[in-house]
């Protein structure tokens, strides 16, 4: 059985789960914001300083995911979906340690993970079948140079 997955699917996925992740940190923050504000009186605590820059990291990924989603190279797509995957992990290894109340927030990057091994998989395979195609302009390229000879 042979499993497909456009990076652009990976990408996407990507950044909703970065949305997501932006809301979620807004929203801690701004809880840890109105406690806080309620028992101290103005100003910021370094829990909400610490949510709030998590959000921006995250709406800061969306972005970029955004920005891969957008490169042609096939060669460059897979570079950075092995990255992609690298990062997932990275993350799936540190929502145990930093957050472990929210752990069933592990299944996103794991999920992620997988998606992001399929999809380089994939895209290997289509940079491997490109290889033997020709463009239309050395098609055209052949086409003149065989006129010329005769």
């Amino acid at each position: 059985m042979k499993i497909n997955i456009s990076p652009k699917i990976t990408f996407a996925l990507s950044i909703l789960i970065c949305i997501f992740s932006f809301i979620f940190f807004t929203y801690k923050g701004f809880v840890a914001y109105l406690i806080h504000k309620e028992l101290y009186g103005n100003g910021i605590d370094a829990l909400v300083a610490l949510r709030w820059g998590l959000a921006v990291v995250t709406l800061v990924f969306a972005f970029l995911f955004y920005l891969f989603w957008r490169i042609k190279d096939l060669k460059s797509k897979k570079t950075i979906l092995k990255g992609c995957g690298l990062g997932w992990f990275l993350v799936s290894i540190l929502i145990p340690i930093l957050a472990p109340e929210n752990i069933y927030i592990i299944i996103f990057p794991i999920i992620m993970i997988i998606i992001s091994i399929i999809s380089a998989y994939s895209l290997n395979q289509e940079i491997k079948e490109e290889k033997y195609k020709l463009t239309e302009k050395e098609i055209y390229l052949l086409q003149r140079l065989a006129g010329k000879k005769k």
